[in-house]
Protein backbone atom coordinates (compact mmCIF):
# COMPACT_ATOMS: atom_id res chain seq x y z
CA UNK A 1 0.00 0.00 0.00
CA UNK A 2 1.37 3.66 -0.60
CA UNK A 3 -0.14 6.97 -0.11
CA UNK A 4 -1.76 6.62 -3.42
CA UNK A 5 -4.36 4.46 -2.06
CA UNK A 6 -5.45 7.74 0.43
CA UNK A 7 -8.32 9.38 0.48
CA UNK A 8 -7.70 13.56 -0.01
CA UNK A 9 -9.20 14.06 3.53
CA UNK A 10 -6.53 11.75 4.88
CA UNK A 11 -3.91 13.45 2.41
CA UNK A 12 -4.73 16.23 4.00
CA UNK A 13 -4.48 15.41 7.83
CA UNK A 14 -0.95 13.80 6.99
CA UNK A 15 0.37 17.48 5.38
CA UNK A 16 -1.04 19.70 8.50
CA UNK A 17 0.46 16.87 10.68
CA UNK A 18 3.80 17.18 8.96
CA UNK A 19 3.62 21.41 8.87
CA UNK A 20 3.34 21.21 12.73
CA UNK A 21 6.40 18.81 13.40
CA UNK A 22 8.58 21.60 11.48
CA UNK A 23 6.66 24.10 13.88
CA UNK A 24 7.60 22.28 17.08
CA UNK A 25 10.68 21.02 18.02
CA UNK A 26 12.25 17.89 19.96
CA UNK A 27 13.32 19.89 22.71
CA UNK A 28 9.89 21.72 23.27
CA UNK A 29 8.42 18.43 23.43
CA UNK A 30 7.88 16.37 27.14
CA UNK A 31 11.02 14.07 27.09
CA UNK A 32 8.79 10.63 28.12
CA UNK A 33 5.39 11.12 27.32
CA UNK A 34 4.12 10.90 23.58
CA UNK A 35 2.47 14.02 22.15
CA UNK A 36 0.45 14.41 18.94
CA UNK A 37 2.86 15.85 16.34
CA UNK A 38 0.28 18.93 16.31
CA UNK A 39 -2.85 19.81 17.34
CA UNK A 40 -5.04 17.87 20.00
CA UNK A 41 -4.79 14.65 21.51
CA UNK A 42 -6.87 12.41 22.99
CA UNK A 43 -7.13 8.70 24.13
CA UNK A 44 -4.30 6.32 22.81
CA UNK A 45 -5.53 3.71 20.53
CA UNK A 46 -4.34 0.12 18.96
CA UNK A 47 -1.31 0.05 21.69
CA UNK A 48 0.62 -3.23 19.85
CA UNK A 49 2.91 -4.66 18.97
CA UNK A 50 3.72 -5.90 15.25
CA UNK A 51 6.34 -5.78 12.57
CA UNK A 52 9.43 -6.06 15.38
CA UNK A 53 7.42 -2.67 17.22
CA UNK A 54 5.74 -1.27 19.51
CA UNK A 55 2.98 1.15 17.78
CA UNK A 56 0.45 3.62 19.43
CA UNK A 57 -2.10 5.19 17.48
CA UNK A 58 -4.14 8.14 19.23
CA UNK A 59 -7.10 9.92 18.59
CA UNK A 60 -6.77 13.58 17.37
CA UNK A 61 -7.06 16.83 15.58
CA UNK A 62 -4.10 17.72 13.30
CA UNK A 63 -5.37 20.73 12.36
CA UNK A 64 -5.55 23.20 15.86
CA UNK A 65 -5.55 22.48 19.61
CA UNK A 66 -9.02 21.92 20.12
CA UNK A 67 -11.53 19.07 20.06
CA UNK A 68 -12.98 18.48 16.78
CA UNK A 69 -13.67 15.52 14.13
CA UNK A 70 -11.05 12.67 15.38
CA UNK A 71 -7.95 11.11 13.10
CA UNK A 72 -6.05 8.21 14.02
CA UNK A 73 -2.23 9.51 14.51
CA UNK A 74 0.60 6.88 14.52
CA UNK A 75 3.39 6.35 16.12
CA UNK A 76 6.30 3.60 17.18
CA UNK A 77 9.02 3.26 19.14
CA UNK A 78 11.94 0.23 19.90
CA UNK A 79 12.48 1.22 23.74
CA UNK A 80 8.20 2.88 24.42
CA UNK A 81 10.87 5.95 25.14
CA UNK A 82 11.89 7.40 22.44
CA UNK A 83 9.28 7.71 19.23
CA UNK A 84 9.21 8.18 15.80
CA UNK A 85 5.91 9.62 14.03
CA UNK A 86 4.45 7.92 11.01
CA UNK A 87 1.61 9.65 9.05
CA UNK A 88 -1.80 9.36 10.34
CA UNK A 89 -3.88 5.94 9.40
CA UNK A 90 -7.32 7.01 9.78
CA UNK A 91 -9.56 9.90 9.08
CA UNK A 92 -13.47 10.62 8.80
CA UNK A 93 -13.46 9.99 5.00
CA UNK A 94 -16.29 8.07 4.59
CA UNK A 95 -20.20 8.15 5.26
CA UNK A 96 -19.76 5.12 8.42
CA UNK A 97 -17.07 7.47 10.64
CA UNK A 98 -18.11 11.19 9.00
CA UNK A 99 -18.27 12.42 12.49
CA UNK A 100 -14.88 10.61 13.40
CA UNK A 101 -12.74 7.93 13.85
CA UNK A 102 -12.90 7.40 17.64
CA UNK A 103 -11.12 4.52 19.97
CA UNK A 104 -10.35 1.39 18.77
CA UNK A 105 -7.77 -1.30 19.25
CA UNK A 106 -5.28 -3.33 16.78
CA UNK A 107 -4.69 -7.05 16.44
CA UNK A 108 -2.28 -9.05 13.88
CA UNK A 109 -4.34 -11.66 11.59
CA UNK A 110 -3.22 -15.24 10.52
CA UNK A 111 -1.76 -13.67 7.30
CA UNK A 112 0.69 -11.21 8.80
CA UNK A 113 -1.41 -8.00 8.38
CA UNK A 114 -2.43 -5.51 11.04
CA UNK A 115 -6.01 -5.29 11.71
CA UNK A 116 -7.54 -2.11 13.41
CA UNK A 117 -11.23 -1.74 14.74
CA UNK A 118 -12.69 1.62 15.56
CA UNK A 119 -15.77 3.42 16.45
CA UNK A 120 -17.20 5.65 13.60
CA UNK A 121 -19.81 8.16 13.88
CA UNK A 122 -21.69 7.84 11.53
CA UNK A 123 -25.37 9.83 11.10
CA UNK A 124 -28.32 8.55 12.26
CA UNK A 125 -31.64 9.29 10.59
CA UNK A 126 -33.59 8.74 13.45
CA UNK A 127 -33.65 9.50 17.02
CA UNK A 128 -31.38 7.81 19.38
CA UNK A 129 -32.22 5.22 21.81
CA UNK A 130 -32.01 7.06 24.79
CA UNK A 131 -33.83 10.25 25.60
CA UNK A 132 -30.94 11.61 27.91
CA UNK A 133 -28.13 11.10 25.27
CA UNK A 134 -27.26 14.93 23.95
CA UNK A 135 -25.00 13.30 21.46
CA UNK A 136 -23.08 10.57 20.90
CA UNK A 137 -20.04 11.34 22.80
CA UNK A 138 -18.43 13.94 25.14
CA UNK A 139 -17.98 17.33 22.71
CA UNK A 140 -20.29 16.27 20.17
CA UNK A 141 -23.20 18.89 20.73
CA UNK A 142 -24.33 19.84 16.90
CA UNK A 143 -26.40 18.44 14.13
CA UNK A 144 -26.38 15.79 12.54
CA UNK A 145 -26.40 13.82 15.50
CA UNK A 146 -24.61 10.43 14.98
CA UNK A 147 -25.13 6.81 16.11
CA UNK A 148 -21.88 4.65 16.86
CA UNK A 149 -20.65 1.20 14.82
CA UNK A 150 -17.73 -0.69 14.69
CA UNK A 151 -15.17 -0.44 11.43
CA UNK A 152 -12.36 -2.48 10.52
CA UNK A 153 -8.95 -1.29 8.28
CA UNK A 154 -6.48 -3.30 7.24
CA UNK A 155 -2.73 -2.67 6.49
CA UNK A 156 1.23 -3.45 6.68
CA UNK A 157 2.21 -1.31 9.86
CA UNK A 158 2.42 1.83 7.51
CA UNK A 159 -0.60 2.41 5.47
CA UNK A 160 -4.22 0.75 6.10
CA UNK A 161 -7.33 0.22 4.32
CA UNK A 162 -11.08 0.61 5.50
CA UNK A 163 -12.64 -2.86 4.74
CA UNK A 164 -15.18 -2.34 2.73
CA UNK A 165 -17.60 -4.64 4.48
CA UNK A 166 -17.83 -1.75 7.37
CA UNK A 167 -19.74 -1.69 9.46
CA UNK A 168 -18.56 -4.66 10.87
CA UNK A 169 -20.69 -4.41 14.34
CA UNK A 170 -23.68 -2.08 13.65
CA UNK A 171 -26.68 -1.59 15.57
CA UNK A 172 -28.44 -4.52 14.57
CA UNK A 173 -26.70 -6.35 16.56
CA UNK A 174 -26.94 -4.20 19.81
CA UNK A 175 -28.92 -6.04 22.87
CA UNK A 176 -32.31 -4.37 23.40
CA UNK A 177 -32.37 -1.24 25.44
CA UNK A 178 -29.28 -0.28 24.69
CA UNK A 179 -28.19 3.11 23.42
CA UNK A 180 -26.81 3.11 19.81
CA UNK A 181 -25.59 6.37 20.22
CA UNK A 182 -23.33 5.06 23.05
CA UNK A 183 -21.59 2.30 21.60
CA UNK A 184 -18.12 2.08 21.59
CA UNK A 185 -14.46 1.69 22.09
CA UNK A 186 -13.82 -1.72 21.01
CA UNK A 187 -10.96 -3.95 22.03
CA UNK A 188 -9.81 -7.05 20.37
CA UNK A 189 -8.45 -9.53 22.59
CA UNK A 190 -7.27 -13.45 22.05
CA UNK A 191 -10.20 -16.02 22.99
CA UNK A 192 -9.15 -19.73 24.57
CA UNK A 193 -10.30 -21.83 21.28
CA UNK A 194 -8.09 -19.24 18.79
CA UNK A 195 -10.99 -17.48 17.90
CA UNK A 196 -10.85 -13.31 18.47
CA UNK A 197 -13.21 -11.50 20.81
CA UNK A 198 -13.70 -7.87 20.93
CA UNK A 199 -15.14 -5.98 24.03
CA UNK A 200 -17.18 -2.97 23.26
CA UNK A 201 -19.58 -0.50 25.87
CA UNK A 202 -22.81 0.53 25.41
CA UNK A 203 -25.32 2.53 27.52
CA UNK A 204 -28.01 1.28 29.37
CA UNK A 205 -31.43 2.23 31.27
CA UNK A 206 -30.53 4.83 33.51
CA UNK A 207 -27.16 5.61 31.36
CA UNK A 208 -25.30 2.94 32.92
CA UNK A 209 -22.10 1.38 31.17
CA UNK A 210 -22.38 -2.37 30.30
CA UNK A 211 -19.78 -3.94 28.97
CA UNK A 212 -20.58 -6.25 25.67
CA UNK A 213 -18.56 -9.14 24.03
CA UNK A 214 -18.29 -10.33 20.39
CA UNK A 215 -16.93 -12.95 18.92
CA UNK A 216 -15.05 -13.97 15.12
CA UNK A 217 -13.41 -16.57 13.50
CA UNK A 218 -11.74 -14.61 11.20
CA UNK A 219 -11.34 -10.83 12.67
CA UNK A 220 -13.98 -9.38 9.99
CA UNK A 221 -17.48 -11.33 10.68
CA UNK A 222 -19.01 -10.82 14.41
CA UNK A 223 -21.30 -12.49 16.48
CA UNK A 224 -22.61 -11.26 19.97
CA UNK A 225 -21.87 -13.63 22.63
CA UNK A 226 -22.79 -11.91 25.97
CA UNK A 227 -22.84 -9.39 27.88
CA UNK A 228 -19.88 -9.68 30.33
CA UNK A 229 -20.53 -6.97 33.19
CA UNK A 230 -22.60 -3.91 33.93
CA UNK A 231 -22.56 -0.83 35.79
CA UNK A 232 -24.94 -1.51 38.90
CA UNK A 233 -24.89 2.43 39.60
CA UNK A 234 -21.86 2.13 42.27
CA UNK A 235 -19.23 2.86 39.79
CA UNK A 236 -20.47 6.20 38.07
CA UNK A 237 -22.63 6.40 34.80
CA UNK A 238 -21.35 5.95 31.41
CA UNK A 239 -18.33 3.29 31.26
CA UNK A 240 -15.57 3.72 28.27
CA UNK A 241 -12.71 2.64 26.87
CA UNK A 242 -12.57 -1.58 28.45
CA UNK A 243 -10.16 -3.96 28.28
CA UNK A 244 -9.59 -7.02 29.54
CA UNK A 245 -7.01 -9.57 30.47
CA UNK A 246 -5.25 -12.44 32.59
CA UNK A 247 -2.16 -11.67 34.41
CA UNK A 248 -0.84 -13.87 37.31
CA UNK A 249 -3.84 -16.23 36.90
CA UNK A 250 -6.26 -13.40 37.73
CA UNK A 251 -8.99 -11.94 35.42
CA UNK A 252 -8.96 -7.97 35.60
CA UNK A 253 -11.43 -5.72 33.72
CA UNK A 254 -10.17 -2.17 33.25
CA UNK A 255 -12.95 0.81 32.26
CA UNK A 256 -13.22 4.36 32.51
CA UNK A 257 -15.91 5.72 34.48
CA UNK A 258 -17.84 8.80 34.06
CA UNK A 259 -19.17 10.96 37.19
CA UNK A 260 -18.06 8.51 39.54
CA UNK A 261 -18.78 9.51 43.53
CA UNK A 262 -15.71 9.27 45.06
CA UNK A 263 -15.04 6.69 48.23
CA UNK A 264 -12.45 7.95 50.65
CA UNK A 265 -9.20 7.72 48.70
CA UNK A 266 -10.52 5.94 45.85
CA UNK A 267 -12.11 7.60 42.62
CA UNK A 268 -11.47 11.30 43.57
CA UNK A 269 -11.26 12.26 40.06
CA UNK A 270 -14.75 11.89 38.79
CA UNK A 271 -13.39 10.73 35.25
CA UNK A 272 -10.90 8.08 35.72
CA UNK A 273 -9.28 4.60 34.83
CA UNK A 274 -10.34 1.39 37.58
CA UNK A 275 -10.14 -1.96 37.54
CA UNK A 276 -11.56 -5.05 38.56
CA UNK A 277 -10.20 -7.86 39.92
CA UNK A 278 -11.70 -11.81 39.70
CA UNK A 279 -12.19 -14.97 38.07
CA UNK A 280 -13.02 -15.78 34.24
CA UNK A 281 -14.47 -19.02 32.99
CA UNK A 282 -13.45 -19.40 29.66
CA UNK A 283 -16.37 -21.71 28.75
CA UNK A 284 -19.26 -20.37 30.01
CA UNK A 285 -17.67 -16.63 29.45
CA UNK A 286 -18.71 -15.61 33.32
CA UNK A 287 -16.60 -13.10 34.79
CA UNK A 288 -16.54 -12.54 38.44
CA UNK A 289 -15.02 -9.90 40.07
CA UNK A 290 -14.11 -9.67 43.77
CA UNK A 291 -12.28 -6.30 44.18
CA UNK A 292 -12.28 -3.18 42.58
CA UNK A 293 -9.73 0.25 42.31
CA UNK A 294 -8.40 3.13 40.74
CA UNK A 295 -5.76 2.38 38.43
CA UNK A 296 -4.16 5.12 38.88
CA UNK A 297 -4.35 7.74 42.29
CA UNK A 298 -3.17 11.05 40.03
CA UNK A 299 -5.02 13.27 38.76
CA UNK A 300 -4.23 12.70 35.08
CA UNK A 301 -5.08 9.39 33.87
CA UNK A 302 -8.21 8.29 31.32
CA UNK A 303 -8.38 5.48 28.57
CA UNK A 304 -6.36 3.24 29.59
CA UNK A 305 -5.42 0.58 27.15
CA UNK A 306 -2.76 -2.55 27.40
CA UNK A 307 -0.79 -4.92 25.52
CA UNK A 308 1.07 -7.87 26.14
CA UNK A 309 4.46 -7.82 24.60
CA UNK A 310 7.24 -10.43 23.65
CA UNK A 311 8.68 -10.49 26.89
CA UNK A 312 5.42 -11.29 29.24
CA UNK A 313 4.76 -8.01 30.23
CA UNK A 314 1.68 -6.55 30.20
CA UNK A 315 2.27 -2.60 29.64
CA UNK A 316 -0.90 0.30 30.30
CA UNK A 317 -1.00 3.21 28.50
CA UNK A 318 -3.35 5.98 29.15
CA UNK A 319 -3.91 9.44 28.30
CA UNK A 320 -2.98 12.52 30.74
CA UNK A 321 -6.54 14.69 30.43
CA UNK A 322 -9.04 14.63 33.17
CA UNK A 323 -12.69 16.12 32.32
CA UNK A 324 -13.33 18.29 34.80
Amino acid sequence: MNNNTCSLTLLSARRAEAEGMERISPEERPAFHLTPPAGWLNDPNGFSFYGGQYHLFFQYNPYAAHWDKMHWGHAVTDDLLKWTYLPAVLAPDSVLDEGGCFSGSAIELEDGRQLLMYTGLTPEPKDCASPEADACDPGVQKEPEYYQVQNLAVGDGRDYVKYEGNPVIGSGMLPEGLDLCQFRDPKMIPLKDGSYGVLTVSMGEGGLGHVLLFRSEDGFSWQFLRELYRNDGRFGLMWECPDFFELDGKWFLLVSPMDMIRRGFEYHNGYESMVFGGSFDEESLEFKPDYDQCVDYGIDFYAAQTMLAPDGRRIMVGWMQNWE
